[in-house]
């Protein structure tokens, strides 16, 4: 019988990062002397690849100063942000469910894979692991699709007994051209609109309804 394997995005999907990601965003503007929105309105910032978040923010007129945000976005994210964080609330109970019943999980996320591990560690959450999946800090396997395809390849998965479960259309579009089937979770960051539109093949409106699904 064929491993059936689930790969989970973090922000958004296993975690609410808002706090640690918008302050750091907030830290990095203010110290480049940009204008600062307020945390609300820099949700959208949860799930895409940082770079392309900070060049929208930025704007033409800041575009040479990309690095130089995200460097100063690290200098608080490593140190505080990334602890500014919350499991969302059922997921432990979900991932020990589907770890009894025989689900291979890794975690999927274009989050730089040094920063995943520590939260991944911090909360308690890595014994639900096979392996803790991300990018590099100098941006490789930041696009989803190529995370997800670099997964498959080194883990040797089958993609017809995998999912992808995330809660933006980078996971969905990401899923979808690897071969790999969908859940969109609608508890994070991205609107039931944004995942059907991306091709979610299923929505779960909250942990324990991913565990419904799958069954």
């Amino acid at each position: 019988m064929k491993k059936r394997v689930i790969l989970f995005d973090l922000d958004g999907t296993l975690t609410d990062p808002v706090e640690g990601i918008t302050r750091s965003i907030q830290y990095a503007l203010k110290k480049l002397g940009k204008p600062t929105p307020d945390s609300e309105d820099l949700h959208w910032c949860i799930g895409p690849p940082l770079v392309q978040s900070l060049k929208r923010l930025l704007g033409d007129d800041g575009s040479g100063q990309v690095q130089e945000a995200l460097l100063i976005y690290r200098e608080r994210f490593s140190r505080i942000g990334k602890f500014e964080n919350k499991v969302y609330e059922g997921i432990p109970e979900v991932l020990s469910l589907l770890n009894k019943k025989g689900y291979s999980l890794f975690v999927a996320t274009s989050k730089p894979t040094v920063y995943s591990i520590d939260i991944i560690n911090h909360f308690a959450l890595a014994p639900y692991f096979n392996q803790v999946y991300g990018s590099a800090l100098n941006g490789d396997l930041v696009d989803k699709t190529e995370l997800i395809n670099h997964i498959v390849s080194n883990e040797n998965l089958d993609k017809n007994n995998a999912v992808m479960i995330g809660d933006r259309r980078h996971d969905i579009i990401g899923a979808k051209n690897n071969g790999l089937a969908s859940i969109g979770v609608t508890y994070g960051y991205g609107t039931r609109e944004e995942l059907l539109d991306s091709g979610a093949d299923r929505l779960a409106t909250s942990p324990s309804d991913i565990l419904n699904i799958l069954s």
